[in-house]
This record gives structure tokens, C-alpha cells and sequence, in this order.
């Protein structure tokens, strides 16, 4: 059986972002949907990849599928990491992570819904959900990262919401071959 090419690497430009006060309005939840907001606690790996992969396949999220498990748990489970996972009508739509950075600094680390929750209403909402547990940690600022590969909605939701883009570069992604999508889903078998 022969290999699969070797995808191509991919040239993005990252836009660093930062808020360093809480927004004035933010978005209420969508009139009748069924949404929540659960904070995942000592979440399994497994769960954390699948997320990861649902929410970030389309925009190339490829750097934690590949960590080991002893690596990625100690990125997950640090004190200093909150996740909340968005359910939508009883299933995951979504999530986001916040990574507590030690100069009064609040990273978003992750942010993201899967392609069934997205033209809901609920970016901006979760957005906003996720900026109000951020100020929960009395930060001075808080601080998100995007690239020209990710949604396009992205940039403007953030800059829209009150992020200030602060500074640009460039960076290559690595998309996931053929054979590392084949492990991972075996993995999770």
C-alpha cells in the first residue's frame, strides 16, 4: 500500500490581539435555542482531542492532536487552564479555553463551535461568556491569537467585541497527513 503524499505546509498570518477592559454590551443567548456552558473539570484527553478536532479541523488546530498524552495533560490540567464546553441541544457545539498567564495576563487560548452550532448566534455570546469568566480572574488584560487560516469570522468577532490587534507575523502550519488522522481516530476507538 503506497503512502499518502505529505501535505503541504501552510503560510499564515497571526494577528495577536488584546482587550484590557471589559466590554460595555455583550450578546444575549439566541431566543429558543438550548444552549450551556459546563466548565470541564479534570477532562479525559480524549474528549479535549475530540473537541479539539471537531471544532478546529477546517482552520488547521493541529498542534495539540499532536502532543503526547503525558504533555497534553499537563497542559490541560494545570491549575492555571479553564475549559468550558458549549452544549447545544444536548450535544457539544463548542468550547473554549482560558489559560491564566502570570503578568495579570489571560490567554483565550481556544475558542471555537463545531460546524453545527456556528450561524446561530452563539459566537458572539460565547464570546462574551467567555470574556466574563476571563475578568473573573481580575486580569489586567486579556490576550487571543487568530490566523488567515482560521473562520473568517473570526478577526472581526474579536475586534468587533473590542480586541485590539497589537502585532502580526508569520507562521507555517503543518497540516495533519493522512496517517496521523488515522492514528488519532484509532487512538479514540
Amino acid at each position: 500500500m503506497a503512502k499518502s503524499p505529505k501535505p503541504k505546509s501552510l503560510k499564515a498570518t497571526v494577528t495577536h490581539l488584546e482587550i484590557k477592559r471589559f466590554p460595555h454590551t455583550l450578546k444575549p443567548l439566541p431566543v429558543n435555542l438550548h444552549a450551556s456552558l459546563i466548565k470541564a473539570t479534570n477532562i479525559p484527553l480524549h474528549f479535549y482531542r475530540y473537541l479539539q478536532w471537531q471544532v478546529g479541523r477546517e482552520w488547521h488546530w493541529v498542534n495539540r492532536l499532536r502532543m503526547s498524552d503525558e504533555y497534553l495533560s499537563g497542559i490541560v490540567h494545570a491549575k492555571t487552564t479553564h475549559i468550558y464546553v458549549l452544549g447545544v441541544d444536548g450535544a457539544p457545539g463548542g468550547f473554549f479555553e482560558l489559560t491564566e498567564i502570570g503578568d495579570a495576563t489571560v490567554e483565550l487560548t481556544y475558542f471555537g463551535l463545531m460546524s453545527h452550532a456556528r450561524a446561530r448566534g452563539l459566537g458572539e455570546w460565547m464570546l462574551g461568556q467567555a470574556l466574563s469568566t476571563a475578568w473573573l480572574m481580575t486580569p489586567a488584560r486579556v490576550i487571543v491569537s487568530t490566523n488567515t487560516l482560521d473562520h473568517p469570522a473570526a478577526l472581526p468577532l474579536y475586534q468587533r467585541i473590542g480586541f485590539n490587534p497589537v502585532s502580526q507575523n508569520e507562521a507555517i502550519i503543518r497540516p495533519l497527513a493522512d496517517e496521523e488522522i488515522m492514528a488519532l481516530l484509532k487512538s479514540e476507538a
